[in-house]
């Protein structure tokens, strides 16, 4: 098993923690750089990590990573309310990447844009509900969606995208969970 990816990505990140108790290869890449991007290009035509091979199949983005590994690996699979917390997390991870690429790129984010304020406004809507049910215990169970919610909370700490001040469940759950397994070893800070 051999998963392609950026340390600072959270994407995966996720995956990486999910891969904690198994033997497999990390292939740390700097995806602009230009060696490595065009390495991407070769092995991923959506330019994208993290990536994942195993057995000669090269699978595309972490959902379907998760998906891959439930069967090679007997995970669970997610339920139906599992996936839309997923999706809620992946739609601020999607959202603050693309304020982040914006504002690297020497766009102002701070200007009254309709793309920017979407984005803005789908962030605060999706931390509200995400801090709803870290209030109501439902991160409790270390698994795929906690994994997936911690690796974007300390993205967006170590990024300094976000204020959490207004978020105490989802700091607690930040908190609680910052000794599992594989959380030092991904640290994004660490490159």
């Amino acid at each position: 098993m051999k998963l392609y990816g950026s340390q600072t990505s959270p994407y995966v990140r996720r995956i990486r923690l999910l891969l904690a108790a198994q033997p497999y290869e990390f292939v740390d890449m700097q995806i602009f750089a230009e060696g490595d991007r065009e390495k991407l290009l070769a092995l991923n035509p959506t330019l994208k990590v993290p990536m994942f091979e195993h057995d000669g199949q090269m699978v595309f983005d972490s959902g379907v990573i998760y998906r891959y590994l439930t069967t090679v690996l007997s995970l669970p699979a997610l339920s139906w309310y599992q996936e839309n917390q997923l999706t809620v997390i992946n739609a601020i991870n999607d959202s603050l990447v693309t304020l982040f690429l914006s504002t690297r790129s020497g766009l102002d984010t701070n200007e009254d844009r309709l793309f920017f304020n979407i984005q803005k406004q789908r962030i605060a809507a999706s931390m509200f509900v995400l801090e709803q049910q870290a209030q109501n215990h439902e991160f409790a169970e270390w698994n795929y969606v906690a994994m997936s919610l911690y690796s974007l909370l300390d993205w967006v700490i170590f990024r300094e995208l976000l204020e959490l001040d207004e978020y105490p469940a989802l700091q607690a759950f930040y908190a609680e969970n910052k000794q599992q397994a594989a959380i030092a070893t991904t640290d994004p800070r660490l490159t």
